[in-house]
C-alpha cells in the first residue's frame, strides 16, 4: 500500500465529507456472535464532538469527490475548481480496518459524489459494506449515504448490510432544489426512501415468523436539509421535517447551516452564512416534535414563521400560551408537565414518580434536573394557587434572560477540548 497516497486521499476525502452532518449512529443493535470484529450496541457508538457539535467519532469520508452534478451549493460539484480524488474498494475496507484496529473509530460513514450513475456509484458503496461484513468479519457500524436514483435492488442489499441507509433532501422543498440543483430530480430521492421504509417493515415482520430472518438496515433511515441557501422559513422547514418523520419513519432529520462557498448570484452572499444558532433552534424544535408531543403548527405559525433566537421553542411557546400556566406540579399529567420550559423528558418522570411520596417543593425540582430559573415562572405547588401579579409577555421574558444570563455568569467552567 502507498501510504502517501493513501494519506492524501484521505485528506481531501475527509476534508469534503464534513459538509455531511448526518453521521448519528444512534438506534442500531448489531451484536458481535461470532468473534469478529466490532459491536454496534443498543448503546449506539462512542462519540466524541468538534467544538461547533459535530460527531466525528465515525471514520467519515467519500468514496470519491469526482461528481457529476453541478449543484451551485455543493463544494464538490464538477464546475468546482477543486483537488479530485477517488479510494478504491478495498482501499476504504482496509483504512476502516486499521483505524479501528488502532480505537482511532468506531465504525464507518461513506458517502460519494456520483463519479458515473446513480447505480455505479451505489454498487461501489454496497461493495465497501459487504467486503468488511463478509470478508473482515467486521460487526462494528456502518452508515451508507443512499445515492437518489440508485435501483430498488441495490437499496435492499445495502440494507442487509448497512446498519443505517440516509438519503439526503439536500433543500427543504422542491422549488429550492429546482433552482440550485436543476439537474436533480427530487422524486429520485422519495423513491428509495419509499422503498427502505417499506422493507424495514416487511423485515420486522418476517422476523416475528422466522427468527433467522436477516436484518435490514437496523438503525433505520435518516435524512439532511441545507438551512439558508434558499429563503424557505423555519415554518416550512419544520412542516417539511415533520412531514417525513409521519411518512417515511425516519430515525432523525439533521440541519445543516449553509456555508458560503461561491458568489453563485442564486445563492446568498458570502457574508451571509447561516448563524448556528438558527441551525441549534431548528434541532430543539424538532427535538419538540420527536419527544415533547409538539405539532408542527403549535411550535410555528404563518403569523411567526421563524424561530426566535434568543429564546428556544418551548419557552417561546409557553410565553405566547401564558393562559396554560401555571400547571399545579402536584396534578398535572405527564404530557402537560413535558410543556414547562426547564422540564425534560426525564425529569419529568422523576416528578411522577417523586410526588407519590411527597409534596414536592422547588428544591427537589432542582434535585431532579429541572431548569428552576424557567420553569419556577409557570408551575404552582398547591391547588390555591392564584395569579396576583399577571406579568406582560416581554417583562417576563426579559425576567427569565436575565435569570440564565446570570446563572452562566456564577457558574462558568470552561468546556473541555477533544483536540
Amino acid at each position: 500500500m502507498n501510504f502517501d497516497r493513501i494519506n492524501e486521499k484521505l485528506s481531501i476525502l475527509a476534508d469534503a465529507a464534513k459538509y455531511d452532518v448526518s453521521c448519528s449512529s444512534s438506534g442500531s443493535n448489531r451484536k458481535n456472535k461470532n468473534k469478529g470484529l466490532g459491536d454496534s450496541s443498543g448503546m449506539g457508538i462512542c462519540h466524541s464532538y468538534t467544538e461547533d457539535g459535530r460527531c466525528v467519532s465515525l471514520l467519515k469520508i467519500l468514496l470519491t469527490n469526482v461528481c457529476i452534478y453541478d449543484c451551485a451549493y455543493c463544494v464538490t460539484r464538477k464546475s468546482n475548481d477543486i483537488k479530485r480524488a477517488a479510494f478504491t474498494v478495498q482501499e476504504v475496507v482496509d483504512l476502516t480496518i486499521n483505524f479501528y484496529r488502532r480505537n482511532y473509530i468506531e465504525g464507518l460513514f461513506l458517502s460519494s459524489g456520483i463519479f458515473k450513475d446513480a447505480d455505479t456509484t451505489m454498487e461501489r458503496l454496497v461493495s465497501v459494506a459487504k467486503k468488511l461484513r463478509l470478508e473482515e468479519n467486521f460487526n462494528g457500524y456502518i452508515h451508507l449515504k443512499s445515492i437518489p436514483g440508485a435501483s430498488d435492488v441495490l437499496m435492499k442489499e445495502a440494507g442487509l448490510y448497512a446498519d443505517r441507509l440516509s438519503i439526503n433532501l439536500e433543500l427543504p422543498t422542491a422549488e429550492g432544489l429546482k433552482l440550485l440543483a436543476p439537474d436533480k430530480n427530487r422524486q429520485d430521492m422519495i423513491d428509495p426512501m419509499t422503498f427502505v421504509k417499506n422493507e424495514i417493515v416487511i423485515y420486522k415482520e418476517e422476523k416475528k415468523l422466522f427468527k433467522k430472518t436477516p436484518k435490514f438496515a437496523p438503525g433505520g433511515q435518516s435524512t439532511q436539509m441545507i438551512i439558508g441557501a434558499t429563503p424557505e422559513t423555519d415554518l416550512q422547514i419544520i412542516h417539511t421535517a415533520n412531514h417525513f418523520y409521519k411518512n417515511f419513519n425516519l430515525k432523525r432529520v439533521y440541519y445543516s447551516g449553509y456555508v458560503p462557498i461561491s458568489n453563485d448570484e442564486r445563492l446568498p452572499s458570502l457574508q451571509s452564512q447561516v448563524p448556528m444558532l438558527r441551525e441549534n433552534r431548528l434541532y430543539q424544535a424538532d427535538w419538540l416534535m420527536r419527544f415533547y408531543g409538539f405539532k408542527a403548527t403549535e411550535i410555528l405559525d404563518a403569523n411567526k414563521p421563524f424561530l426566535e433566537l434568543d429564546v428556544d421553542p418551548k419557552l417561546g411557546w409557553a410565553l405566547r400560551n401564558l393562559n396554560f400556566f401555571p400547571l399545579n406540579i402536584q396534578v398535572a399529567d405527564f404530557e402537560a408537565i413535558l410543556r414547562i420550559p426547564g422540564v425534560g423528558v426525564k425529569s419529568a418522570w422523576k416528578i411522577i414518580e417523586g410526588r407519590k411520596f411527597c409534596k414536592l417543593n422547588l428544591q427537589h425540582l432542582q434535585k431532579m434536573g429541572v431548569a428552576v430559573n424557567r420553569a419556577q415562572h409557570f408551575i404552582s405547588f398547591t391547588s390555591a394557587f392564584i395569579k396576583t401579579d399577571i406579568l406582560q409577555q416581554e417583562n417576563l421574558k426579559s425576567i427569565i434572560l436575565n435569570n440564565v444570563k446570570s446563572k452562566y455568569q456564577n457558574h462558568y467552567t470552561p468546556q473541555l477540548s477533544l483536540f
